[in-house]
């Protein structure tokens, strides 16, 4: 029975989650059939809305949800990093399936607005209370659902529920703006990449002589004319320019394998050194945000592992062939190959030859499996297109301005994401009033 309450917004109820919400609502999907899934590295902490991973036959089992669902982890340690989101499907009501270990979360009508019960799940209201009543053999843990559904919750009217869905889905509209944007600036810097060193458009152009000195084409001013060869050579590569070499990795810069510090020594960890893990490469460019961190302290006892800014990491443990760039002094775990670039107005070259190589990496396992562990001296062997120098600094001359928009948008979608997750808390609980902070988001 649903008890009343007061906040700085008026009377609000308290009663249990399964009341307000709906827990793993029926979704009709039939078995043989093919329907969007999402698995649980699709989830991504402090990202809203969630795709599908791939199209796949439902057998039975698993999860089940329509667009507009909160896919939220069960288990250890998917929920304690955050992961809920909502399922944005390529339609209104699409039907979906995605891990068995998701709880879906649904708005039930008349009572709790759908956008509303996300930001509901997402806080602690539900979500640490949800971590503190789990149960299972150690890093096995799962949220009992009957404990789930036994919560109690705080809940406005429905007129309020929607201010603070606006609210703090504008902010998350601005994120996701930003996302989009990050996408075509590395987008543009890709397809550069591609024309100059996939697909060789500047040596084909002026063998076919559709490209002379002084002229400039489409993507090839005149200026780097002189930088390009007219004619390919044989190498173990295929075809590449004539002049340009094959090289290794180790032929970039130093290479550092990472290290995890003792978690016997919680003076270790801190907020003073970004600690680059996994996690924290997935869709990322550059690494800026990072779930760990190390003190100094944590960071001196391992002072031959940190890498300055403009570091190139390469997981290749787990889940192999992520790359990002550092933009600021960081640290890595032992998943983690880094290159230090010996030429830094090279980077942006390189980071997308080592991009290239992910499949590379994922293909180099046992047997041409996909590939659990790559030792540092595999990777510093595995082979790479090394133009000269020239053409590598004009590379990165071109796309650095992208690049550092893409850094400063991510920096801005940090302070949105802080200004969000400050305010998360404070509104569903009713502790602040929700129309100024309409009008001041609006603003």
């Amino acid at each position: 029975m649903a008890r009343e309450m007061n906040s700085m917004t008026g009377k609000w109820s308290l009663t249990i989650l399964d009341n307000a919400v709906q827990i793993n609502p029926p979704v009709p999907l039939a078995r043989g059939e093919t329907y969007p899934f999402v698995d649980m590295q699709g989830l991504h902490p402090g990202t809203r809305d969630v795709g599908q991973s791939e199209h796949r036959i439902f057998s039975g089992g698993g999860s089940r949800f329509m667009s507009g669902d909160t896919l939220m982890a069960r288990i250890t340690p998917c929920l304690e990093n955050g992961k809920i989101a909502r399922f944005k499907g390529s339609m209104p009501l699409e039907k979906a399936h995605g891990s068995t270990e998701f709880i879906v979360i649904r708005g039930k009508e008349g009572v709790t607005d759908n956008d509303f019960a996300y930001y509901l799940t997402r806080s602690d209201i539900v979500r640490e209370r949800a971590i503190s009543q789990m149960t299972g053999s150690s890093g096995r843990q799962r949220v009992p659902i009957d404990a789930l559904r036994r919560l109690e919750v705080p809940i406005p009217s429905l007129a309020e529920q929607r201010a603070i869905a606006e609210i703090l889905g504008s902010l998350d509209d601005k994120i996701e703006l930003n996302r989009r944007m990050n996408e075509t600036l590395e987008a543009m810097a890709r397809a550069i990449f591609k024309s100059w060193f996939v697909d060789f458009d500047p040596v084909r152009a002026k063998m076919e002589g559709r490209w002379r000195k002084g002229q400039s084409l489409p993507g090839l001013p005149s200026d780097l004319y002189d930088l390009f060869p007219d004619h390919f050579v044989d190498s173990e590569l295929g075809e590449i320019p004539a002049g340009w070499k094959v090289g290794r990795v180790s032929d970039i810069g130093i290479i550092i394998c990472g290290k995890t510090p003792s978690t016997r020594q919680p003076e270790y960890y801190g907020d003073d050194v970004p600690f680059i893990t996994i996690p924290d490469m997935h869709g990322k460019t550059l690494s800026i945000v990072t779930q760990k961190r190390l003190s100094h302290a944590g960071a001196a006892s391992q002072h031959n592992k940190m890498l300055p800014p403009g570091s190139i990491c390469v997981s290749c443990i787990a889940t192999p062939g992520l790359v990002v760039i550092t933009s600021e002094v960081a640290q890595t775990n032992q998943q983690i190959n880094s290159v230090i670039p010996i030429n830094m107005n090279h980077k942006f070259f390189w980071y997308w030859i080592l991009r290239e190589l992910g499949d590379d990496i994922r293909a180099s396992g046992s047997g041409g499996s996909v590939l659990s562990n790559l030792s540092t001296s595999r990777f510093a062997e595995l082979r790479i297109l090394a133009p000269t120098s020239e053409v590598r600094s004009s590379y990165h001359s071109h796309v650095a301005t992208l690049f550092d928009h893409i850094l400063a948008t991510d920096r801005g979608t940090i302070t949105l994401a802080a200004i969000r997750d400050a305010l998360l808390p404070k509104l569903i609980s009713g502790q602040i009033h929700t129309e100024s902070k309409v009008d001041e988001i609006r603003g």
